[in-house]
């Protein structure tokens, strides 16, 4: 790739053409701050927090000096950048006086309060408390219409990232700019309610946001008020994803491995047992690969299509209802331990299911639209109570005074505690697609030992995956795809006959659930120019390795279930309490 040189704060720096001076100063070590800047996402130059002063190469000599949005403006040879100087300040600083001159300034009490992107630049740039321009200030009413989320427009900056990556990601785009000028705000058409909308609850735009203008429902109150009665019997279960990014709310390395920690702490805050999604991973992949193989050995539906994300599931009802056929009927994951708390464990312990409150820790914000969906009560009360983030846990932790990096390790209960290497691999893209293979393909080699382990073919950070394998004569196609644009590309070609499958994994947010919309805030300087889900994803890669048990079908849980209570896999009860049903919502329905 070509090179050009520029000069930045007065030193020669060579850079690949066609970069941005953003993307140059970076090189160079030198940070410019952003607010609505997203990489390959929102580069619109809106919010003029990233403005510079900028001299282009005029033969032998240099033009004039410029103000200009270093994240779309291009370098130029012997082009001479200045970042820092009282002009560029000043220019900053302004911008953020008039930002805040229609903000709502309640930051003592603002979810995002110690992670604010704006609070971040004020401090930054030196402003002070009251050093903003008054006048008019229009005021929102909440949208609370969600069952996942809240919309703040008293916040918002109009800085577009939370339009871009329902656009750009998720191929959803239910809010956008609406009306102009100083009436400008974010929304829905017709200013219906998010809830009103064909919103699949990803949490994307929540996860982008700078600023407290987008946030879950905070739901742990509930929480502590279920450890507190003693007539319930509270469960908790933690997704795969959440030990892999629950530490960085604790100033903790993204991607830091925290599962033993997370134990310690969800064991301190009361609950009667602590235990692992990972275990109805396990099952998820006994009754997936079982449907999946007979789906492929009777002639049944086909592309066989994953259902363990529900912000995808919640996609396809609204967008490719005619689809919902293709869905495997496994409920997800949280919605199966659910389950199994409430019938197999209840029995077990001798609690009455309407006694026991499952709760979820889950790295998606869609967890808490699913646990309202209808078949979705095994034991005729619902699978899953609360779904909280690993936002709301590291909240919880941080309220009850836990010191969590200070914590000594610990261990599951047991057994729905028990889990395996290819559980654990679900949060990434391709986890879930590889778990199945490691048992379907130990199946169809005749229940061989020596069944290959690994499928790295489906492993990465790529929207789109493919992969074929011929196992026993019989090849099969499979395709991998992480968030709901690239879903929507893949299903157009299925649709229209270009591309042919047996099974493909889809998750709703790009990268899988180590991206999911609960995960921890990063800021837009990190998120930029460190791929958190590949971090991310290496921690889960790295437990599986580890593991000395990594196919699903030989979890000594599993087994155990299967021999006490559901028989095999696909079995009449196993339909009844760990499979489900799905609607033809349409695009305009949301019921």
């Amino acid at each position: 790739m070509e090179n050009i040189n520029v000069i930045i704060n007065g030193v020669e720096v060579s850079v690949p053409k066609g970069s941005t001076i953003l993307e140059a100063a970076r090189i160079a070590n030198i940070d410019i701050p952003t607010l609505c800047f997203l990489k390959d996402i929102n580069a619109i130059g809106a919010c003029r927090i990233c403005v510079v002063e900028a001299q282009e190469k005029r033969g032998d000599a240099l033009g004039p000096k410029r103000i200009v949005a270093s994240c779309v403006y291009p370098v130029t040879e012997g082009m001479v950048i200045t970042t820092n100087s009282p002009a560029v300040i000043d220019s900053r600083k302004k911008t953020l006086q008039l930002i805040l001159s229609t903000h709502e300034k309640k930051c003592l009490s603002c979810v995002r309060a110690d992670n604010c992107e704006l609070q971040k630049l004020c401090y930054d740039l030196g402003i002070e408390d009251e050093d903003y321009y008054a006048g008019d200030k229009p005021v929102y009413d909440l949208d609370t219409t969600a069952a996942h989320m809240v919309r703040d427009n008293n916040k918002c900056i109009l800085c577009r990232r939370c339009v871009a990556v329902c656009e750009a990601n998720q191929g959803v785009g239910v809010i956008g700019a609406n009306e102009r000028g100083f009436a400008t705000n974010v929304s829905s058409a017709f200013e219906m309610g998010l809830g009103e909308t064909s919103c699949i609850s990803c949490g994307q735009c929540i996860v982008n946001c700078p600023v407290g203008a987008i946030y879950e429902k905070d739901n742990t109150t509930a929480v502590i008020e279920a450890i507190a009665d003693p007539d319930k019997y509270v469960i908790v279960q933690t997704a795969p994803a959440v030990r892999a990014a629950l530490g960085e709310d604790f100033g903790m390395p993204i991607g830091t491995n925290v599962e033993g920690k997370m134990v310690a702490a969800l064991r301190k805050l009361g609950f009667n047992n602590v235990f692992d999604t990972d275990f109805a991973a396990d099952l998820t992949i006994m009754e997936e690969a079982t449907e999946f193989l007979g789906r492929v050995q009777n002639g049944g539906k086909l592309p066989m299509i994953t259902s363990c994300s529900p912000g995808w599931i919640k996609y396809c009802e609204h967008y490719f209802p005619e689809m919902t056929e293709n869905l495997s009927s496994c409920k997800s994951p949280m919605q199966m331990f659910g389950a199994v708390a409430k019938t197999y464990y209840a029995e077990k312990i001798g609690v009455d299911p309407k006694n026991i409150v499952v709760v979820a820790v889950m790295p998606c914000t869609a967890k808490k639209f699913e646990i309202g969906r209808d078949d979705m009560a095994a034991a005729g009360v619902p699978d899953v109570d609360i779904s909280i983030t690993t936002r709301e846990l590291a909240r919880m932790i941080k309220r009850a005074g836990i010191k969590f990096t200070e914590l000594a390790d610990e261990k599951f209960d047991e057994p729905l505690g028990i889990s395996t290497g290819a559980a654990v691999i679900f949060g990434a893209s391709g986890g879930v697609m590889e778990a199945a293979l490691r048992t379907a393909v130990w199946k169809l080699t005749g229940e061989n030992a020596d069944a290959p382990i690994e499928f790295t073919e489906v492993r990465g950070m790529e929207g789109i995956k493919e992969a074929s394998y011929t196992v026993n004569g019989m090849e099969i196609k499979l395709a991998v795809v992480s968030g709901t644009a690239n879903a929507e590309k893949l299903l157009n070609k299925v649709k229209a006959g270009e591309a042919d499958y047996h099974f493909i994994e889809v998750m709703g947010c790009p990268g899988g659930c180590v991206n999911g919309g609960g995960q921890p805030y990063q800021p837009a300087s990190v998120r930029n120019f460190t791929d958190i889900r590949a971090k991310r994803a290496e921690a889960l890669y790295a437990i599986d390795a580890a593991n000395s048990v990594r196919r699903s079908h030989e979890n000594p849980a599993i087994k155990s279930i299967y021999d006490e209570f559901f028989g095999e896999p696909n079995s009449h009860k196993a339909h009844e309490v760990l499979h489900t049903t799905y609607v033809k919502r349409g695009l305009y329905n949301n019921k």
